[in-house]
Protein backbone atom coordinates (compact mmCIF):
# COMPACT_ATOMS: atom_id res chain seq x y z
CA UNK A 1 0.00 0.00 0.00
CA UNK A 2 1.51 3.20 -1.15
CA UNK A 3 1.94 6.19 1.36
CA UNK A 4 -0.71 8.50 0.30
CA UNK A 5 -3.19 5.69 0.56
CA UNK A 6 -2.36 4.94 3.83
CA UNK A 7 -2.02 8.12 4.92
CA UNK A 8 -5.93 8.81 3.87
CA UNK A 9 -6.90 5.55 5.07
CA UNK A 10 -5.63 6.78 8.67
CA UNK A 11 -7.58 10.08 8.67
CA UNK A 12 -10.79 8.30 7.40
CA UNK A 13 -10.59 5.85 10.50
CA UNK A 14 -9.40 9.23 12.79
CA UNK A 15 -12.59 10.73 11.66
CA UNK A 16 -14.54 7.70 12.51
CA UNK A 17 -13.04 7.70 15.94
CA UNK A 18 -13.25 11.09 16.74
CA UNK A 19 -17.11 10.60 15.69
CA UNK A 20 -17.67 7.56 17.65
CA UNK A 21 -16.28 8.99 20.58
CA UNK A 22 -18.54 12.27 20.63
CA UNK A 23 -21.38 9.96 20.12
CA UNK A 24 -19.77 8.29 23.32
CA UNK A 25 -20.30 12.00 25.36
CA UNK A 26 -16.44 13.12 24.37
CA UNK A 27 -14.82 16.11 23.52
CA UNK A 28 -12.00 16.21 20.77
CA UNK A 29 -9.15 18.39 22.09
CA UNK A 30 -6.79 17.46 19.25
CA UNK A 31 -6.22 15.29 16.39
CA UNK A 32 -2.85 14.51 15.12
CA UNK A 33 -0.68 16.09 17.96
CA UNK A 34 2.68 15.72 17.25
CA UNK A 35 5.82 16.51 19.98
CA UNK A 36 9.23 15.58 19.47
CA UNK A 37 9.54 11.49 20.46
CA UNK A 38 5.63 10.71 19.34
CA UNK A 39 2.52 11.33 18.72
CA UNK A 40 -1.45 11.26 19.43
CA UNK A 41 -4.04 10.60 17.00
CA UNK A 42 -6.76 12.56 19.35
CA UNK A 43 -6.90 13.98 22.75
CA UNK A 44 -10.35 13.93 24.40
CA UNK A 45 -11.77 14.88 27.26
CA UNK A 46 -14.92 13.35 28.79
CA UNK A 47 -15.39 15.38 32.36
CA UNK A 48 -12.38 14.87 34.42
CA UNK A 49 -11.19 12.15 32.20
CA UNK A 50 -8.26 13.21 29.73
CA UNK A 51 -7.70 10.37 27.17
CA UNK A 52 -4.81 10.16 24.86
CA UNK A 53 -6.43 7.83 22.24
CA UNK A 54 -4.37 5.63 19.76
CA UNK A 55 -6.15 4.52 16.55
CA UNK A 56 -5.64 1.78 14.67
CA UNK A 57 -7.77 0.69 11.63
CA UNK A 58 -7.49 -3.20 9.89
CA UNK A 59 -9.21 -5.73 8.75
CA UNK A 60 -10.02 -7.72 12.57
CA UNK A 61 -10.08 -6.38 15.90
CA UNK A 62 -6.94 -9.22 16.05
CA UNK A 63 -4.62 -7.55 13.77
CA UNK A 64 -5.93 -4.20 15.64
CA UNK A 65 -4.82 -5.49 18.42
CA UNK A 66 -1.63 -6.63 17.31
CA UNK A 67 -0.77 -3.34 15.60
CA UNK A 68 -0.73 -1.76 19.09
CA UNK A 69 2.21 -3.04 20.06
CA UNK A 70 4.56 -1.65 23.11
CA UNK A 71 7.14 0.50 20.59
CA UNK A 72 3.65 2.13 19.29
CA UNK A 73 2.30 2.43 22.51
CA UNK A 74 5.75 3.97 24.21
CA UNK A 75 5.62 6.69 21.34
CA UNK A 76 2.42 7.53 22.38
CA UNK A 77 3.08 7.66 25.81
CA UNK A 78 5.94 9.85 25.60
CA UNK A 79 3.63 12.32 23.40
CA UNK A 80 1.17 12.05 26.22
CA UNK A 81 3.43 12.91 28.90
CA UNK A 82 4.38 16.14 26.75
CA UNK A 83 1.21 17.16 25.72
CA UNK A 84 -1.11 16.73 29.38
CA UNK A 85 0.79 20.09 30.81
CA UNK A 86 -1.26 22.14 27.60
CA UNK A 87 -4.57 20.00 28.24
CA UNK A 88 -4.80 18.38 31.81
CA UNK A 89 -6.45 20.08 34.46
CA UNK A 90 -6.02 19.64 38.34
CA UNK A 91 -7.24 16.56 39.22
CA UNK A 92 -7.83 14.50 35.71
CA UNK A 93 -7.46 11.31 35.28
CA UNK A 94 -5.68 11.14 32.61
CA UNK A 95 -4.86 7.48 30.38
CA UNK A 96 -4.02 6.20 27.06
CA UNK A 97 -6.79 4.70 25.70
CA UNK A 98 -7.38 2.77 22.11
CA UNK A 99 -9.77 2.42 19.67
CA UNK A 100 -10.23 -0.09 16.79
CA UNK A 101 -11.96 0.09 13.61
CA UNK A 102 -12.81 -2.79 11.85
CA UNK A 103 -14.88 -3.10 8.89
CA UNK A 104 -18.73 -3.66 9.23
CA UNK A 105 -18.29 -3.70 13.07
CA UNK A 106 -18.76 -0.91 15.70
CA UNK A 107 -15.71 0.89 17.02
CA UNK A 108 -14.30 -0.51 20.10
CA UNK A 109 -12.67 1.53 22.46
CA UNK A 110 -10.10 -0.33 25.16
CA UNK A 111 -9.40 2.11 27.87
CA UNK A 112 -6.29 2.49 29.71
CA UNK A 113 -4.13 0.11 27.61
CA UNK A 114 -0.90 1.76 29.03
CA UNK A 115 0.46 0.80 32.30
CA UNK A 116 4.04 1.83 31.37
Amino acid sequence: MNRQLAEARGRKAEAIAAWWLRLKGWRILAQRARVAGGEVDLIARRGRTLAFVEVKQRSSEEAAAWALDEYRLRRVAVAAERLAPRYAREGDDIRIDALFIVPGRLPRHPANVWHG
